[in-house]
């Protein structure tokens, strides 16, 4: 707990300084709750591509949205009965160098990715304990070298895949002495 509260007071110290500098600065917001374009229910992620534009995860409306860097709506996908990108419960995404929109479809499981305006791509993962296979994974990130890393949220660890989904490896599951992550 002592080494939690020293990171913790100098996470808070070092953004004090930051914000006394004057670094940050209010430029606006968008959206409202419900479920028209633009309105959220309960959105978990959000990511910025290359090109800026800004993708959010609307959890609760089980879509994707996305906008111009100031809010402009300029797209969306998914919700009930969709087909192909159809979501249950997405909470994270991230946009790779290339573009391509990468989004964790929690309730399902799974990994799915879609081109920079919705078209559906592929998929990995499955309910399971395995490598490879998910239990509610709540989030993602890119590396550099374009790897896939997912928080595998119910299986308290985080796995990595290459941008296509082969697994490659994972750590912090309880039984494998190393990590011990809890819910990521």
């Amino acid at each position: 707990m002592r080494k939690l509260a020293i990171i913790t007071a100098a996470a808070l110290g070092a953004l004090a300084a930051f914000c006394a500098w004057g670094g940050w600065v209010y430029e606006g917001q968008w959206g409202s709750t419900g479920s028209a374009d633009g309105e959220f229910y309960q959105p978990t992620g959000v990511a910025v591509a290359p090109d800026g534009r800004v993708y959010v995860t609307d959890t609760y409306n089980d879509r994707i949205q996305y906008f111009t860097a100031h809010g402009s709506f300029l797209g969306k996908w998914g919700g009930t009965g969709s087909g192909d990108g159809e979501f249950k419960r997405p909470r994270g995404v991230a946009v790779s160098a290339g573009g391509t929109v990468y989004v964790v479809d929690t309730n399902n499981h799974r990994v799915q990715y879609f081109t920079p305006t919705g078209i559906y791509r592929g998929e990995w993962g499955n309910y399971g304990v395995p490598s490879g296979r998910f239990r509610w994974p709540r989030g993602l990130a890119f590396a550099p070298n374009g790897n896939v890393y997912v928080a595998d949220t119910g299986n308290d660890r985080v796995q990595y895949f290459t941008s296509s989904g082969s697994f490659i490896d994972r750590w912090g599951y309880r039984g494998s002495g190393g990590g011990e992550f809890d819910n990521p």
